[in-house]
C-alpha cells in the first residue's frame, strides 16, 4: 500500500510572531515551538494580508517539522491582529 499526499500532512494552528521578507513568517504553534512558514499560492494570488498577531492554519510535512505552508488566516477574534478591522 502506498501513502497518499494527505496522509503525510499535519495540520496545525499558530500565531504569527514576526513578518519576514518574501512572504515568510515566524509562527508560534500551540505547543510553544516557533517555525518558519510561507504563504500558499492561493493566499498569495488573492493578496490576503497576514500581519503579526494573526492566527493562521498551516500544513506541515511529517519529514520537516521546522517549516510549514500557511493555508488559511483565521477571522479576527479580538486578538492583536483584529485592531485593523475595528469599526470606525
Amino acid at each position: 500500500m502506498s501513502k497518499s499526499k494527505k496522509d503525510s500532512i499535519i495540520e496545525v494552528i499558530g500565531v504569527v510572531t514576526e513578518v519576514l521578507p518574501n512572504a515568510n513568517f515566524k509562527v508560534r504553534i500551540d505547543n510553544g515551538h516557533e517555525i518558519l512558514a510561507h504563504t500558499a499560492g492561493k493566499i498569495r494570488k488573492r493578496r490576503i494580508r497576514i500581519l503579526a498577531g494573526d492566527r493562521v492554519s498551516m500544513e506541515m510535512s511529517v519529514y520537516d517539522k521546522n517549516r510549514a505552508r500557511i493555508v488559511y488566516r483565521e477571522k479576527g477574534d479580538g486578538g492583536a491582529g483584529s485592531a485593523r478591522t475595528a469599526k470606525i
